[in-house]
């Protein structure tokens, strides 16, 4: 039976997007006094709404009763709202838009998860729904359409043609951007290679550097040079500049024949590795450790390990860095509505037939996040618009995706995102060691940003309530992306919060107790880091005798598609 039951959810419904929906309207059903109220609320707003129809139509003055947020641009050209018709289209739209939000939120007798996936679900539907979607319901399209005699027309179905065959609705022009050329241009050198990852070691800046060198795990969700973007959005050739030796991780992107390549691996193989070829190289006896994202959940992992691994003098890293890195996957963001035992079981039996998830599938859940924005708007301005999208170097960047070997990413998404295990002291072993994140005492340096929904910073603060020793926390402003990539720009554009965290504080204990300053947090980095990164030395040349060059950066690994 338990195989006839996972058989069939699986065919009818492998991601789990009806059965949320229909969980909700049996709660509704069975609350009809909630179901009476919220009816009436809704009777409210289309009695408003209906005054409001007869004002515009009568050419009477009457401010609209509900308003686009003010993040949603879709609505923002003046025809929605100087035009009766149009206005009208739109507000009957928020109208019950908002509503059958509200009441999905607002679920009586509904897990909180539950009516999370179910508002997901619906609000994803009426997105893709919109009047600004389609060529007839959009007036600025049929504008753009008359004025360009037709032109807008078709240039737009030939960006739906290139889409078309590209298998995506693009963000950017594939042709604006080239790795090596003109982005991850930072000069450096492969000095080390494995079957899973290339070490860059990169050329010095400064005829001085600071002796610990830094070691950046990147994740291989994505590719290495968001981190090496333009040279003005670059955190390498920040680093470099500040007297820096850096090295850092470029991951193979796995085929069919590394489906068996586990996070042991990963571990042992990756981060291992590139931490012990930047102490040979440097002739260092430990390292500054930095994680960003699955790279800093990999990290954590490492740190655990490995003070688990070596006596505690000889632990190889000396203090480290987490950047939006989730140790506890118990609220892991939006990405939680894909994460129950039916999704994870259809994800990992598509990998097994394959042998790793193809990337392309990875960044679809992503922007289904986002749809609006990443999907939608994308829609409307190269398919109804006709306009080619502009260059944008970390769009480019989030397109250039990677695939997950089954045996990892599969052992990632059960043992991490579904059951929670590291947390839990010793209840995960990996590469032969179990981990328990109390035993890490280096010194925490700990990044997040305000507005990321892929590991939003309530949720990463709770890395502080688990490691001991010293840590600073840093809550940056902006998202997943640009909260990191927050460049030392005159005048600011970003601002963070920056200070010391003790085990026992809450989130909102250690925010209420922290003032807000302008700029970006890598000069309140360099502050905390420079103190512990020894003293200055001639700087080493990118290359040398015992690790001579593989391969000029950015290497061969990121240029894999």
């Amino acid at each position: 039976m338990r195989e006839l039951h996972d058989g069939v959810e699986g065919t009818v419904d492998p991601l789990g997007m009806a059965a949320p929906l229909v969980h909700a309207q049996l709660a509704w059903l069975a609350h009809p006094q909630e179901l009476a109220e919220r009816f009436t609320r809704l009777s409210t707003d289309l009695w408003k709404l209906q005054l409001h129809s007869v004002n515009r139509m009568l050419g009477l003055a009457s401010s609209d009763p509900i308003r686009p947020h003010s993040d949603d641009a879709r609505f923002a050209d003046p025809v929605w709202t100087e035009y009766p018709t149009w206005d009208l289209s739109k507000e009957w739209y928020l109208a019950f838009t908002r509503n059958m939000q509200d009441m999905l939120y607002d679920t009586p007798g509904l897990a909180s998860k539950e009516r999370r996936r179910a508002a997901f679900w619906w609000r994803n539907l009426l997105n893709a729904m919109a009047p600004t979607n389609f060529l007839w319901t959009n007036p600025v399209a049929m504008r753009k359409a008359v004025e360009t005699n037709g032109e807008s027309l078709t240039n737009g179905f030939k960006n739906f043609l290139e889409d078309l065959k590209a298998g995506n609705v693009r963000m950017t022009d594939p042709d604006d951007f080239h790795v090596g050329e003109n982005l991850a241009t930072t000069p450096g050198e492969v000095v080390f290679r494995n079957n899973l990852l290339e070490v860059i070691h990169y050329a010095p800046t400064q005829p001085k550097v600071h002796a610990k060198p830094i070691v950046i795990v990147t994740p291989w969700i994505n590719k290495f040079y968001i981190l090496d973007l333009v040279p003005r959005k670059s955190m390498i050739r920040f680093l470099l500049d500040q007297g820096m030796d850096v090295f850092i991780t470029s991951w193979k992107n796995p085929g069919a024949s590394m489906r068996d390549c586990s996070f042991d691996d990963y571990l042992t193989e990756g981060v291992h590795a590139i931490i012990e070829c930047a102490r040979s190289f440097t002739r260092q006896d430990k390292v500054h450790a930095v994680g960003y994202c699955i790279g800093g959940t990999a990290l954590s992992m490492y740190m655990a390990w490995a003070n688990r691994h070596f006596p505690e003098d000889q632990v190889p890293v000396a203090d480290w860095t987490l950047l939006t890195t989730l140790v506890d996957f118990h609220k892991p963001g939006d990405i939680e509505v894909f994460i129950d035992e039916a999704s994870i079981r259809y994800i990992i039996d598509n990998m097994a037939s394959k042998g790793y998830l193809d990337g392309k599938e990875m960044a679809s859940a992503f922007r289904l996040l986002r749809s609006n924005g990443l999907i939608w708007h994308y829609v409307v301005q190269g398919w109804l618009y006709g306009e080619t999208p502009p260059p944008f170097d970390v769009l480019y960047w989030n397109m250039d995706t990677t695939r997950m070997p089954y045996a990892m990413h599969s052992w990632y998404l059960r043992e991490l995102y579904l059951n929670n295990k590291l947390i839990h002291p010793d209840a995960l072993e990996v590469a032969g060691e179990p981990l328990d994140l109390g035993r890490i005492t280096q010194p925490l340096y700990v990044v997040s940003a305000e507005d990321d929904h892929i590991a939003p910073w309530l949720q990463t603060f709770r890395v502080i309530n688990h490691v001991t020793g010293p840590k600073r926390y840093v809550l940056s402003s902006s998202g997943h992306i640009l909260g990191i990539v927050n460049p030392v720009v005159t005048p600011p554009k970003r601002k963070f919060w920056a200070g010391e965290a003790h085990r026992s504080d809450t989130a909102e204990q250690w925010r209420n107790r922290t003032e807000e300053q302008a700029g970006s947090w890598w000069t309140d980095w360099m502050d905390w880091v420079k103190p512990h990164a020894g003293e200055l030395i001639e700087a080493r040349p990118a290359a040398s005798e015992q690790f001579p060059s593989l391969a000029p950066a950015p290497g061969t690994y990121v240029l894999e598609s």
